[in-house]
């Protein structure tokens, strides 16, 4: 499956096959969360969280991959994310864009 930006199709037959997303939501145990409140008052990365958001990306948008090939299609356009607390200690990663089949 491949992720494209739509500069990228002149002169491809594509089929639009509709809108895919994909979500998940994430939480940090309360043991990281002590380590990274303490991270958040003298400045820094909070790596736990970077890597908790870098894997949720990844949930989220092989979750999408796997619905836009359950429609037949081979690729995706116009992919965006969005991010949104859920409560205190979760955030919600939703990916979406259109899926496509480009003709060979």
């Amino acid at each position: 499956m491949k992720l494209y930006s739509i500069e990228n199709l002149n002169n491809v037959n594509y089929e639009v096959l509709g809108i895919v997303s994909g979500s998940t939501i994430q939480a940090k145990n309360v043991f990281s969360d002590i380590g990274q409140s303490l991270k958040g008052v003298v400045g820094g990365e909070l790596k736990a969280y970077t890597r908790m958001m870098e894997k949720a990306r990844e949930n989220a948008t092989q979750r999408m991959i796997d619905q836009a090939t359950d429609m037949g299609g081979n690729a995706i356009i116009g992919v965006r994310y969005t991010t949104s607390a859920i409560m205190a200690q979760a955030a919600e990663v939703l990916v979406y864009g259109t899926a496509i089949k480009i003709s060979e």
